[in-house]
């Protein structure tokens, strides 16, 4: 079933993607078949003001159009302040026409991108944030949870700080959270350019000191009047405000969803400003928009950019049509960090996004809290462990009768399959009034949501939902008694009903469970490298929590029974809900260390990362195996340890660019794109894909070692930001058997005068321990003067 749900799954990709862009095009003029189109013309000339630019736009798309059609009436976006470009409704004619114009990098469809807040609806339900303060008094060093959860770094004296502001793509923000208060806070920095926009219930005073920008794209422009949601910097998802305080909510005591995961909520950097940029609404996040949210956020002047949505993985765009990797290019360039999610399509191997080398890409995993609903069993009174979030005023004693979905089929249903996983339209309802049922649930089936709505209106008074995959994220549904259970837990409940005429048991209401082990654990939904883009840049970079997340909502109807007040918090899963807790950790870095480029800043962050749970042993995935390198990347995010790495490996615009000629660019190309580079600028005569694996980043990528006669070399650079000057790191290596790495030199001496040394490390061999070739061998390379571990994560695939 499952498979058969993952090929129906592709086949609708593939139709949402072609369809995708019509829509982010929106249906434009009907007459001339218009839809809108980006055209990127890379960064935007030296000396040359946004009038001018603006102008330009229009004299070009003015020699493209059909007589009668004024060049500003089809503009839809201008992009003049990062990059140079615009977005237009053009026929498919006149896009073609721009594409052979001189200056312009690249022209495509407007796409539709998701927020990455879960891989199912039944994730839309949830939210976490760990409030664990005896995490942070015992300074444990493998880092139980970050960011919005209590392990965030200490907060930057003024005296040894900068402040920081923290932009967010994403779907807008609900202003009056608490998380969002500015009681304590000091003027805006002067050097802020941003503004706060008035739009539908949103105006300027909804602005403050902690919330000092808040922009919009309206969606009527590229979608039409039909289509028109986002007319405001007010959040009407949910998913902006839980992001936003995630990063740099303020700390809120007593936060709590109705009581689970009490305790105080905070973001990563609650010391940070906060900037909106709504680029999404329920319907998606046009690229036009995400593109304009880039710009402005480069010309506002944000520290760091938090970016949770991103392309499907089956159908990614090249990095020079992908908005995010063309915004994020110009915003890094400008020393602007962007973190964004990996995306949700784990775990298959070859679904991370947001891969581009310049961006910092976080993958999901689990915090040390679990929310627990139990199924007790009649005759012993045996409890069955169970989880999800529902607030049941079933009686605590086991009377209610239980049964099979399979033993409730419907007479006119012939599939048993589909009726023992409780599939709308299966069960005879008669059978299940007043029962609690138990049902099977694979990825491919309605959502448990849904068949939880279905078996409550036919009168059932509970549900249990047999799945492994799930089990760690954590369901919301109310007031309906509903559970999820492992198959090896269901056993004892199938043995239990095999054995009873009468079967019965009760679910109980949720319980917060803390100091959860093993934990972190990566979630099953978290997208898993390698890059099919550029397979040798290790991506995801880090891991960090996106199960369960405590944070900031905004208010809804939908309340438990007895609850006169919507929740101000929610529980959300997502790759969605890890990336902000990496930009606040990196906003954070940032405070400490203003002069650092965007590349150090990312450097801290994976080379200090941890790779061990709080059980002590390996940190594995959800399925119980170790974790590698294309699961968690360098490991579970450190915030404290990040603010004193000992060494950064430097990278900058000309490695990026060198990295673009590897890819397969050519040099007119790229000179669009760079602006700045010299007229003699050339991509070297050896430019290959191979020689991407060179890039000065902080962990270590080879493909294709086989092809290479079973060996390949890289060389690295780092540079000393410690305290002392006068020091000397020593390299250690955990490789696997079969392969040999060699570090050369091994120690690397730096003084007052040396602040940069490179080396390099060799491979060869490329056989895992079964004497295999092929497969991917992971492995380690750590540099150390006693106090500070600089670890290198690395993976050679022959």
């Amino acid at each position: 079933m499952a498979m058969r749900w993952l090929l129906l799954c592709a086949l609708l990709l593939a139709s949402s993607a072609g369809a995708g862009a019509g829509r982010g095009g929106g249906d434009g003029d009907a007459g001339t078949g218009s839809q809108v189109y980006v055209v990127y013309m890379g960064a935007v000339p030296p000396r040359t003001s946004p009038n001018l630019l603006q102008e330009s736009h229009l004299s070009l798309l003015g020699t493209v159009l059909k007589r009668g059609r004024r060049a500003d009436s089809v503009v839809v976006r201008q992009y003049k302040h990062g990059f140079s470009g615009f977005a237009a409704r053009l026929s498919e004619a006149e896009a073609a026409a721009l594409r052979r114009k001189p200056g312009v990098v690249s022209v495509f469809p407007d796409p539709v991108y998701q927020l990455h807040t879960t891989r199912s609806w039944d994730f839309l339900q949830q939210t976490a944030v760990k409030i664990d303060a005896a995490a942070v008094r015992r300074g444990k060093a493998h880092h139980r949870a970050t960011a919005a959860d209590a392990d965030s770094p200490p907060p930057p004296s003024p005296a040894a700080a900068t402040e920081t502001i923290i932009g967010l793509l994403d779907s807008g923000i609900w202003p009056e959270s608490p998380s969002f208060n500015d009681a304590g806070f000091g003027p805006v920095p002067t050097r802020w350019n941003g503004t706060c926009m008035a739009g539908d219930n949103f105006n300027s005073s909804n602005c403050n000191k902690k919330l000092i920008g808040a922009r919009y794209y309206n969606e009527s422009d590229v979608r039409g009047p039909s289509q028109s949601g986002g007319g405001s910097p007010r959040d009407d998802v949910g998913h902006g405000t839980h992001t936003s305080s995630t990063a740099a909510g303020n700390a809120v005591a007593d936060a709590s969803y109705y009581g689970l995961a009490a305790g105080t909520a905070k973001g990563g950097s609650a010391a940070s400003r906060v900037a909106m940029y709504r680029v999404c609404s329920e319907a998606g996040c046009s690229g036009s928009a995400i593109l304009a949210g880039f710009d402005d956020a480069v010309a506002d002047g944000v520290d760091v950019l938090s970016v949770s949505l991103g392309a499907s993985p089956y159908f990614r765009p090249d990095f020079s049509e992908d908005p995010i990797a063309i915004g994020s290019f110009h915003a890094v360039a400008k020393g602007v960090a962007v973190v964004c999610s990996a995306g949700n399509s784990g775990p298959s191997a070859a679904t991370v996004v947001n891969a581009a080398p310049w961006i910092l890409t976080v993958a999901a995993s689990t915090i040390d809290r679990d929310f627990e609903s139990d199924v007790v069993l009649g005759g012993n009174n045996s409890a069955v462990k169970g989880g999800a979030i529902n607030f049941s005023n079933l009686d605590k004693s086991p009377k209610y009768p239980l049964i099979a979905g399979a033993s409730a089929k419907s007479s006119s249903v012939s599939d048993a399959d589909s009726a023992s996983h409780c599939e709308p339209g299966t069960l005879d309802t008669s059978k299940i009034q007043g029962k609690i049922v138990l049902c099977n649930h694979s990825e491919g089936d309605t959502s448990k949501l849904e068949k939880a709505d279905e078996l409550k209106d036919a009168g059932a008074v509970g549900a249990i939902f047999i799945n492994d995959v799930e089990r760690a994220v954590s369901t919301t549904y109310l007031d309906f008694p509903a559970t999820k259970v492992t198959s090896a837990a269901a056993a004892a409940i199938q043995k239990y009903i095999a054995s009873s005429s009468q079967p019965v048991a009760t679910i109980a209401p949720t319980a917060t469970v803390t100091g959860y082990k093993p934990a972190p654990v990566v979630a099953y939904f978290s997208s898993r490298g390698p890059s099919s883009q550029a397979p040798n840049v290790l991506k995801p970079d880090v891991a960090a929590p996106g199960v369960n997340i405590l944070a900031s909502w905004i208010p809804t109807s939908s309340l438990p029974a007895g609850q006169k007040e919507a929740s101000q918090f929610k529980l959300v899963s997502g790759t969605s809900m890890a990336c902000p807790h990496v930009a606040g950790a990196a906003a954070t870095v940032k405070a400490w260390h203003p002069t650092w480029s965007p590349a150090a800043i990312r450097s801290a962050i994976m080379t200090t990362a941890t790779q061990l749970n709080n059980a002590g042993a390996v940190t594995t995935t959800d399925a119980g195996s170790p974790a590698t390198a294309y699961d968690h990347g360098a490991g579970q995010v450190h915030p404290a340890a990040a603010l004193d790495p000992g060494l950064v490996y430097e990278a900058g615009v000309d490695d990026y660019l060198g990295f673009l000629c590897n890819y397969g660019y050519d040099a007119a190309k790229i000179k669009l794109i760079a602006a700045s580079l010299p007229g003699g600028f050339a991509c070297a005569a050896n430019a290959t894909a191979a020689l991407i694996s060179d890039l000065n980043y902080p962990s270590i990528a080879v493909s294709g070692l086989g092809k290479a006669g079973g060996r390949a070399a890289v060389t690295r650079a780092v540079t000393n930001v410690g305290a002392v000057e006068e020091v000397t790191y020593t390299a250690a290596v955990v490789a696997p058997a079969g392969l040999e790495v060699k570090v050369t030199p091994s120690k690397l001496a730096f003084t007052r005068s040396v602040k940069r040394l490179e080396f390099q490390v060799s491979f060869s061999g490329g056989k895992d321990k079964a004497g295999k070739k092929g497969a991917a061998m992971f492995g380690s390379i750590t540099w150390s003067d006693g106090k500070h571990m600089v670890r290198s994560p690395f993976v050679v695939a022959s």
